[in-house]
């Protein structure tokens, strides 16, 4: 990841950690001709017959029954006009790179009741999506995939303790990495997980993962980078006897928190430097909420938060496909030069395009003196 991000996030955090929300501030790698061209876009419906994406590109109609209130006497249309009813779709792509070897993964659920084939009086309307980016082997990252959305589900807390059951699965995962015989217990992998019930949004993340939330083409990031020189992850580290090398955590691992990685780990449920704990963040989403991105840190390293926001946000409006939008962004780190495998997955909130932002006109006239103009002219004629 890089350094430093141009957005602030302004959301719930169930950590206790501090929250703050972005400005779309013009970065340096970002075009300015991007936000004139998107009042001019030509909005465009979902395609029917799309180019094949390296995962399903779906729509399932969610509607939160947990957080609608329903008004004394019977509904009117205008009571039911007014409740935001989110529509789940996704899109992927994932790409080797220039490295040698493909280590990442992810899992794209757009509708949990037909993937759980649950039975029709057990309502599990939602929707679940990660990325898992693996190191030294794949073993860590493959075998998350295939059982972290079931070690949600089926553990005590849920549906009534989301966020303990999300907790729960992730500290379940990294024990069966250490004791699983046909796995090497020294292939690890960082995680982000998303899982939507209704319209609450919680967000799981442990390692260099990140999930931005594009709000009316505002970027929102929902996850903070574990990375070792983060202050807060330097403290932890350090208090448990770890050291920071070069910008890695005892010389060897270059996030602060993983699935696996047991060569590094003391005995189970003792704290040590290379934690396993995700940190969570839940948000409820609104009209104004338009898609997530979800990426490993191929995408991150040479992208900004908010640039990947302005690229897929003109896209969407252009052919509200989002398997395009991710090819695009994945294309995009490829010029940037990104040294690592790249994958990346965006969640749509609804099945039509973003609309466009009316930037209003100002009243006020600008004008300028004619000393100011004479200045103007002899720094112009000496240019």
């Amino acid at each position: 990841m890089g350094p430093g991000t141009d957005v602030w996030p302004h959301c719930t955090s169930l950590d206790n950690r501090h929250s703050r929300e972005c400005m779309p501030a013009m970065i340096e790698d970002e075009d300015p001709e991007d936000f004139d061209h998107l009042s001019e876009t030509k909005f465009a419906k979902p395609p029917r017959n799309g180019p094949p994406v390296r995962h399903s590109l779906s729509e399932a109609l969610l509607v939160d029954t947990s957080n609608l209130k329903s008004p004394k006497g019977p509904l009117s249309p205008q009571n039911v006009s007014c409740v935001f009813l989110p529509v789940f779709r996704s899109g992927s792509c994932s790409e080797i790179g220039p490295k040698p070897y493909m280590e990442d993964e992810f899992i794209c659920v757009d509708d949990l009741q037909q993937h759980l084939h649950a039975k029709p009086d057990h309502l599990l309307t939602g929707a679940f999506y990660g990325v898992f980016d693996g190191h030294g082997g794949v073993d860590a990252a493959s075998f998350t995939k295939r059982n972290i959305l079931e070690f949600i589900i089926k553990d005590s807390n849920f549906p009534n303790g989301v966020q303990k059951a999300v907790k729960n699965a992730f500290a379940k995962i990294d024990h069966e990495l250490a004791d699983h015989s046909s796995l090497d217990n020294s292939s690890g992998t960082t995680a982000l997980t998303v899982l939507i019930l209704g319209r609450n949004m919680i967000i799981a993340n442990a390692g260099d993962c990140r999930a931005v939330l594009g709000k009316r083409g505002r970027a929102i990031e929902l996850s903070v980078d574990h990375k070792p020189s983060c202050t807060s992850e330097k403290m932890r580290i350090e208090k448990l006897g770890g050291v920071i090398y070069d910008g890695y955590l005892n010389g060897q691992l270059s996030v602060a928190r993983a699935l696996g990685d047991w060569h590094m780990k003391g005995p189970k449920g003792s704290d040590c430097p290379l934690s396993s704990e995700p940190e969570l963040k839940e948000v409820t989403l609104t009209e104004e909420d338009e898609f997530v991105i979800i990426g490993c840190d191929g995408l991150w390293d040479v992208m900004s938060s908010q640039y990947a926001v302005t690229i897929v946000r003109k896209e969407l409006m252009v052919h509200n496909d989002p398997g395009k939008c991710s090819r695009e962004l994945v294309n995009e780190a490829l010029k940037r030069n990104s040294c690592d495998n790249l994958t990346v997955v965006i969640i749509c909130f609804s099945s039509e395009p973003p609309p466009k932002i009316e930037i209003p006109r100002s009243r006020n006239r600008r004008t300028i003196s004619v000393e100011g103009l004479d200045v103007l002219k002899g720094v112009l004629h000496h240019v």
